[in-house]
């Protein structure tokens, strides 16, 4: 019987060979090559690292995330990451500064709008002669040196609601020898003479908008001067949580921070005068204005000494920032009065570092 040969096509030769299974190298050969299959390792896991790395780009950002959710567990999660990596940061650097004991470094300070601000060439010395005469010679001199004593009148607007009768209301406790009245309908400059007949030395007029109120005019009589605030952010004794309980009649003690400029002094000045020279300790209520950036945070407390270290205080209300908007000469005038410094906003408020007050 013949046996004829038949030639096998390259296509039955390839199937044949991918059923092959790949045969495992000996122990001898790997330890011949084994440096070649430690350097295949590392060359794998750079070539996955750059795939990691192609996949997020150093441009990435959370916002590109079109999905709200994701995008917000996104954000929360890189968050929790920087509080971490500061958290950590501070307790090295604490370590070290323990570590080192006396030879540690001093701390850094933190860059703020404050400490970079804009040096102002009207800032006060409290030891220049000239800022000393024009006190003694100034509007408010007679109540510095004890001659009058502050009787303060607060009105507002014409028709005022609720909201803004009640901060008159509690305006009037917290500054002594202060009287509400209602406005009737009368103009300021039919108001001031009738004041000044009744020897008060301040008028306080409240306005309002949308049944909230916004401005306060604050005129010293009976020569002046004038200043115009805008007011924001006023909460009422009810809306505030752990609040004390009603402030007493004693005349508080008075606290001014930060009135640094020729402007900042006579704003100062212009708040001192509101209250007696002879506060009542007794009472234990301290009525602060607290100027930062040219806002005026006005705050009403009541302090106790839990011992000889510590104090507690405890707020009473109301509270309410302010803005200056205009100072003007003498008595209220909208038409001819002199005004002696108005806010310009695009013009002071460009930089951000140079504050008026």
């Amino acid at each position: 019987m013949d046996i004829t040969e038949v030639p096998l096509s390259q296509d039955s030769k390839g199937k044949k060979n991918k059923n092959k299974k790949p045969q495992k190298k000996s122990a001898r050969q790997e330890g011949k090559g084994g440096g070649g299959v430690v350097e295949k390792k590392e060359e794998d896991l750079k070539m996955e690292k750059n795939e990691a790395e192609s996949a997020f780009p150093p441009t990435f950002s959370v916002s590109e995330i079109k999905n709200k959710q994701r995008r917000h567990l996104m954000f929360m999660k890189l968050k929790q990451e920087k509080r971490k990596q500061k958290l950590q940061l501070k307790k090295k650097k604490k370590k070290e500064r323990e570590a080192l004991g006396d030879k540690a470094p001093p701390k850094e300070v933190p860059k703020t709008i404050e400490n970079q601000r804009v040096y102002d060439e009207t800032t006060v010395d409290p030891e220049d002669e000239e800022v000393a005469f024009d006190e003694g010679t100034d509007e408010f001199s007679a109540y510095f040196n004890g001659l009058t004593n502050p009787k303060v009148l607060i009105t507002t607007s014409d028709r005022p609601r609720g909201r803004t009768v009640r901060f008159c209301e509690q305006l009037a406790t917290v500054i002594p020898n202060a009287y509400v009245y209602y406005r009737r309908g009368l103009a300021l400059k039919k108001v001031i003479p009738q004041c000044v007949a009744r020897n008060f030395t301040y008028l306080m007029v409240i306005n309002e908008d949308r049944k909230v109120p916004n401005g306060l005019v604050l005129c010293h009589l009976p020569d002046g001067p004038t200043a115009h605030f805008k007011v924001s952010s006023v909460r009422l004794r009810k809306e505030m949580k752990r609040r004390g309980k009603d402030p007493s009649e004693h005349s508080p003690e008075v606290i001014l921070n930060n009135f640094t400029t020729r402007l900042g002094h006579s704003i100062g000045r212009l708040f001192a005068a509101l209250f007696p020279q002879d506060p009542q300790f007794i009472g234990r209520q301290v009525a602060t204005f607290h100027n930062q950036r040219d806002f005026v945070f006005f705050r009403f407390h009541r302090y106790i000494f839990k011992n000889e270290k510590k104090v507690g205080i405890q707020e009473l209300g109301p509270r309410f920032t302010l803005k200056l908007r205009s100072l003007q000469k003498g008595t209220f005038d909208s038409k001819f009065g002199e005004y002696e410094w108005v806010l310009k906003r695009h013009e002071m408020d460009a930089c951000r570092r140079k504050f008026q007050l």
